[in-house]
């Protein structure tokens, strides 16, 4: 049985997959990614196949919900938009007097 996935909801609208908005989807791909290579680095070493399983399942548990989350929390740029505004300073000095 085939499944279809919509991507997009219309014309200027974010690209959202199943709640998860704009950057969060590559997060949550790239946390995946990193998660198979775990499991094949662990497998490949000699570690039992249940341990494997266990681990990579909480960390994967933890991965969605830490994601989740911030999408939530965030939205689509307001992650984005609360690191830059914890990159600006708080005052501005002004040493210059003026002069006419």
């Amino acid at each position: 049985m085939n499944s279809v996935y919509q991507l997009n909801k219309g014309v200027n609208n974010p690209v959202v997959f199943r709640g998860l908005k704009g950057q969060y989807i590559w997060w949550l791909a790239l946390g995946l990614g990193l998660l198979l290579v775990v499991f094949a680095l662990l497998y490949i070493a000699g570690t039992p196949v249940s341990i494997c399983m266990g681990l990579v399942l909480v960390a994967g548990g933890v991965l969605f919900r830490s994601v989740y989350r911030l999408n939530h929390r965030y939205g689509e740029h307001g992650m984005m938009k609360q690191l830059a505004h914890k990159a600006t300073p708080k005052w501005v000095r002004c040493n210059q007097l003026f002069e006419a």
